[in-house]
């Protein structure tokens, strides 16, 4: 006896909708993204962050859509380099108004240490378009030079 290829299209299966809808409850944003008990202003959130090099300063470059410099701080202290705020989340809306909320919300630090070759009395710091950038020059000593053959 023969038997008939079933083919499945989304959305005609219950048993795999059920156990959808089961992972999704059970795992919540582990499974989907989400979390429905999450209260958002408490998550956490990290700021992605590049630095690059060049002969002359060392340049690191942290996106924070939706801030302005003044939600952020900036310190230097013994060569370490932190970056502190805060997004929040606009209690003016509600909760149940959204459909979904995948942006992260809440206080941010980040940290990093310095190569002690760099100037810390020049850092200087831009904030544009949901991106700051602060330049941190290296001392004199420490670039490099062209040195003539006699």
């Amino acid at each position: 006896m023969a038997r008939g290829i079933t083919r499945w299209t989304p959305g005609t299966d219950p048993v795999r909708d059920r156990l959808s809808r089961l992972f999704e409850h059970a795992f919540g944003d582990v499974y989907t993204g989400t979390e429905e008990s999450e209260d958002v202003a408490s998550r956490s959130w990290m700021p992605a962050v590049d630095i690059a090099e060049s002969d002359d300063a060392l340049t690191l470059f942290a996106e924070l859509p939706g801030l302005t410099k003044d939600d952020v701080e900036i310190t230097l202290e013994d060569n370490v380099l932190a970056i502190k705020g805060e997004r929040t989340f606009d209690r003016e809306q509600t909760k149940e108004s959204y459909h979904r909320i995948e942006r992260a919300y809440g206080a941010f630090h980040r940290s990093f240490h310095l190569p002690s070759n760099v100037r810390p009395d020049k850092v200087e710091a831009r904030f544009e378009h949901g991106v700051l950038r602060i330049d941190i020059p290296k001392q004199e000593e420490a670039k490099p030079r062209k040195i003539e053959i006699a």
